[in-house]
């Protein structure tokens, strides 16, 4: 009998976790995060829900299942930046190119309404956006030399990490992503004024 590769089961058990996942938004959104139970995903994803729990610690973990890849992503983009590229422009091109696909995803906004009217989620995704703060300024402090408690490099990585929110009910979302890492490169200058008529 010949072994399964281990590359066919990893394929396997993302594909089962990205099924939960899917199974789970579409119900929510259909019916309200707070009148879906475990059950009903598990159902809906056609396995256990022992499967569901092997995959997901919770409820909550159900709606934001790509986080632990986007925390993971975001190092990445400080750490393993090409030479010579300052870690600003590092987290400049990353946001750019992974938050404008998901801003303009057809379900963004169904999906952001979800998670702004439920306490859970709102709560959920506060405790995973601290955690990834923490991991980003460890990773800025790492890359420049500084203890991992540096001031500048925790106010540094909760900005960026706040362009998205700051950035998505804009209409030209790449415009105002690139208003807001200029800030940080450059510094803030107050809006001219029109000159003042006598």
């Amino acid at each position: 009998m010949t072994e399964v590769p281990v590359g066919r089961r990893e394929r396997k058990k993302a594909a089962t976790r990205q099924a939960i996942a899917d199974a789970a938004l579409r119900l929510f959104l259909e019916r309200g995060y707070d009148q879906v139970g475990i059950r009903d995903i598990a159902d809906e994803a056609d396995v256990s829900t022992t499967t569901l729990f092997k995959h997901f610690t919770g409820k909550e973990a159900l709606v934001f299942d790509q986080e632990g890849d986007r925390e993971a992503e975001l190092v990445a983009a400080v750490r393993d930046r090409p030479a010579g590229q300052d870690v600003l422009d590092a987290l400049r091109q990353h946001v750019l190119d992974t938050w404008l696909p998901i801003a303009a995803h057809p379900q963004a906004a169904e999906f952001n309404d979800l998670v702004d009217s439920t306490p859970e989620l709102r709560a959920y995704a506060e405790r995973m956006w601290t955690r990834h703060a923490g991991s980003l300024a460890a990773a800025i402090a790492d890359e420049t030399g500084v203890d991992r408690d540096d001031l500048v490099c925790a106010a540094l990585a909760r900005f960026v990490l706040e362009i998205p929110s700051l950035a998505r009910g804009r209409q030209d979302r790449r415009a105002a992503v690139e208003t807001l890492f200029d800030l940080l490169a450059h510094g803030w200058k107050p809006p001219s004024q029109p000159p003042a008529h006598p």
